[in-house]
């Protein structure tokens, strides 16, 4: 007797922690999205994909801008949210798409630790300086400018890439699976591929791989080196 009581209690705990599991699944999937959302459309030069590799101009974006440090600040708010959602749809993908979620899910909670730390390193630690009078702000350049180029193991901080790399690997595993429609799948897919952090981050990325046959390409001269991108009417010109 006491055995089926101890029994059914068990079973009404473990129910309990599967619908908190639940519940917090949902609204981590639902709040994730909507927190990097907030925190993009904060952002100074939202349509800018360019790199900024100037202290000036970077200083300029966040120096006494209260809403680019709070939209960061969203956005390392969100992890949590980003790592508890990956690890749901992981789950969810147990047949045509477990390892879509394997790998998506390994990738994606990795990239949204990275994401993390970019955050922590690279926005926190700038709020430390933004008040400073503009003689001492001015003698830290040679400092803001090893941040700003990754200095160090500051590098790793790029890897926060694979977030976005994961989780279309989930969606894809997702759409397989017929969890979710096609068009949601390709939805999120585009959506994160057009994250524009991530696309800022390919950027060094695809120097790096560059730098590795540079000086197989040749000059075409005009003071084009070997890798200004030239396309329709530019091409037309330039070959006229």
């Amino acid at each position: 007797m006491r055995d089926a009581e101890a029994n059914i209690v068990a079973d009404k705990s473990l129910a309990r922690v599967q619908a908190l599991k639940r519940v917090g699944a949902g609204l981590s999937i639902t709040i994730f999205p909507i927190l990097l959302l907030v925190g993009f459309v904060t952002h100074p030069n939202i349509f800018g994909f360019e790199m900024i590799t100037d202290v000036e101009t970077w200083s300029a974006e966040w120096r006494g801008n209260f809403l680019f440090h709070f939209g960061h600040l969203l956005v390392l708010f969100a992890v949590p949210f980003i790592i508890v959602a990956g690890f749901r749809f992981m789950s969810m993908l147990t047949g045509r798409g477990v390892w879509y979620g394997f790998v998506g899910g390994i990738l994606g909670v990795f990239g949204a630790f990275m994401l993390a730390v970019d955050k922590g390193a690279l926005t926190l630690v700038l709020t430390a300086f933004q008040r400073l009078p503009d003689d001492q702000f001015a003698s830290i350049t040679p400092a803001l400018q090893a941040l700003l180029d990754r200095g160090g193991w500051l590098w790793m901080t790029w890897l926060f890439v694979t977030l976005p790399l994961g989780f279309v690997l989930l969606a894809v595993g997702l759409v397989r699976e017929r969890i979710i429609p096609t068009w949601q799948g390709v939805t999120i897919i585009v959506g994160l591929l057009l994250l524009k952090e991530s696309i800022a981050a390919a950027g060094p990325v695809m120097i790096s791989a560059l730098d590795t046959f540079r000086d197989t390409l040749e000059d075409l001269g005009g003071d084009r080196g070997v890798t200004d991108a030239l396309s329709g009417e530019a091409v037309v010109e330039g070959l006229g």
